[in-house]
């Protein structure tokens, strides 16, 4: 008998209906394990039964990008080379793409980055509907949740590249440093938002150059790290050299990505 078959018909109906319509954050608590990615691929994928569904581990009758990690970065690194020198191609983003990719998805890279207004991960890169997955919080952190996205796009969409990028100037990692320095108390969520970045504030203090530059790049080699032990979904094809975890900082002054952590 399946987890799903254990639950009362009530919460059996409860969870088929989240795992239609949310992502793996919010369903994967409840269901754990392969039954949860099957649910939420066939949800995602618009398919209507989780027994429609192969491997959890496996690709869910889509196609993957079919690029290796290397590629990936490659073509991120292109992307930013246009958007440095306005010459963007034309990304399709009409009614013509929006149906193309309305039963599936194939991005390439996941891009874990701030939520600030100034750092859109598709525009620096130059892509359009469909290409990246992306997690985005202030202070690029990843909570649970935000691993638990993270490894759906590996696991279930295949996605070869996952950066973890920072930006110039990041007011979140700016908070962190006022509570090391100066104990400042932020109200409400913004101080638990703070709180993953205060480790990277307190390493840097005293370091020769920038201290909160210092502390942005310190931040995202520290998540870098702690994703690559965090899980055997992601660890396993790390391994395999399927998959490529890399940390970069944006220049918001000249729009520049550099790629600076492996």
């Amino acid at each position: 008998m399946t987890d799903l078959h254990r639950h009362s018909p009530g919460r059996r109906n409860a969870l088929r209906a989240l795992c239609a319509c949310t992502g793996a954050a919010a369903a994967a608590p409840l269901f754990g394990g392969a039954l949860a990615l099957r649910g939420l691929a066939a949800g995602a994928l618009g398919m209507g039964s989780i027994a429609a569904a192969s491997d959890a581990r496996g690709a869910v009758d889509a196609k993957h990008s079919g690029l290796t990690p290397q590629q990936a970065l490659a073509r991120l690194k292109g992307g930013n080379d246009a958007f440095l020198t306005d010459r963007l191609p034309p990304q399709p983003t009409n009614r013509q793409r929006r149906l193309a990719i309305a039963r599936t998805q194939t991005p390439f890279a996941v891009l874990v980055s701030c939520s600030d207004s100034r750092v859109p991960p598709e525009a620096l890169f130059g892509q359009g509907l469909g290409q990246l997955f992306i997690v985005r919080v202030a202070g690029n952190s990843v909570s649970q949740e935000g691993l638990g996205s993270i490894e759906y796009a590996i696991a279930e969409l295949g996605v070869p590249l996952v950066v973890v990028m920072g930006h110039e100037r990041c007011g979140a990692v700016a908070a962190a440093l006022s509570v090391v320095q100066d104990g400042i108390n932020f109200p409400g969520a913004i101080g638990d938002m703070v709180q993953p970045i205060l480790t990277a504030a307190l390493a840097t203090r005293g370091m020769p150059g920038d201290w909160l530059d210092n502390a942005v790049r310190r931040n995202v080699v520290n998540v870098v790290e702690k994703l690559k032990i965090s899980g055997k979904l992601i660890e396993e094809p790390l391994e395999l050299g399927k998959l490529m975890i890399v940390g970069a900082r944006y220049d918001l002054d000249d729009g520049r990505v550099d790629f600076f952590h492996r």
